[in-house]
């Protein structure tokens, strides 16, 4: 269930890990989270978001099993400072582990960000590390100009990180890494994307190539 207002958004019962965009540091794998999500906007481009609830078998297909779930609980700030410069700062409780969470990106020109994130483990002294870039450029030519998305980062966890680091990335787990991505429109009419995708992790690489259909405008 979701209720989004003027206020914020609130959602109750089997919800998403990631809301927007996902971040390089947030959760990105497929899975669900029972429990309660809400955002609550503040003064100054600001806003704050707590979720509380249970993250059990990291899987969608068995998001709605009972029983084995363990404990989750977020809160984050996140900011806007005049219209370049944006940042959060969060803390998480999941898997038996603790982590402070923090993330600043600079709008340096109308379509494309630069960003640094880290992710610290507190209780084991584990860390995550990304630098990145996102943005939109276009192919053009006299008689059309086609625009293309891109999302890429390099990312470094230690060892001791845990299991959130599989939490984070399907594929990339600790040591160093590497992912890019570029998405365009196949029809916007029908909401159809095309997506090619490279990540690397140590020696290990692979390279995803496939369609998305989005159900929602």
């Amino acid at each position: 269930m979701r209720h989004q207002a003027n206020y914020g958004k609130t959602e109750l019962g089997i919800i998403p890990t990631y809301k927007g965009r996902v971040s390089s540091t947030g959760l990105s794998k497929d899975g669900w989270i029972k429990g309660i999500r809400h955002m609550r906007n503040l003064p100054n481009n600001s806003a704050l978001e707590v979720v509380i609830g249970q993250l059990g078998d990291d899987q969608a297909h068995s998001s709605f099993t009972v029983g084995g779930e363990s404990p989750y609980v977020e809160i984050e700030y996140s900011a806007k400072m005049r219209q370049r410069h944006s940042y959060e700062i969060g803390a998480e409780r999941m898997l038996r582990g603790s982590f402070l969470r923090s993330e600043y990106r600079y709008r340096f020109s109308e379509k494309n960000t630069v960003f640094i994130e880290m992710v610290q483990r507190v209780d084991a002294s584990a860390a995550k590390w990304v630098i990145g870039t996102s943005g939109e450029f276009s192919l053009s030519n006299k008689y059309f100009t086609y625009p293309v998305e891109y999302f890429a980062y390099y990312a470094n966890i230690d060892k001791a990180f845990g299991p959130r680091a599989q939490l984070i990335e399907d594929f990339i787990g600790t040591g160093h890494s590497g992912s890019v991505e570029f998405t365009g429109y196949l029809s916007q009419q029908h909401n159809l994307e095309w997506f090619l995708r490279g990540d690397v992790v140590d020696s290990v690489s692979r390279i995803l190539i496939g369609i998305k259909l989005s159900f929602t405008s």
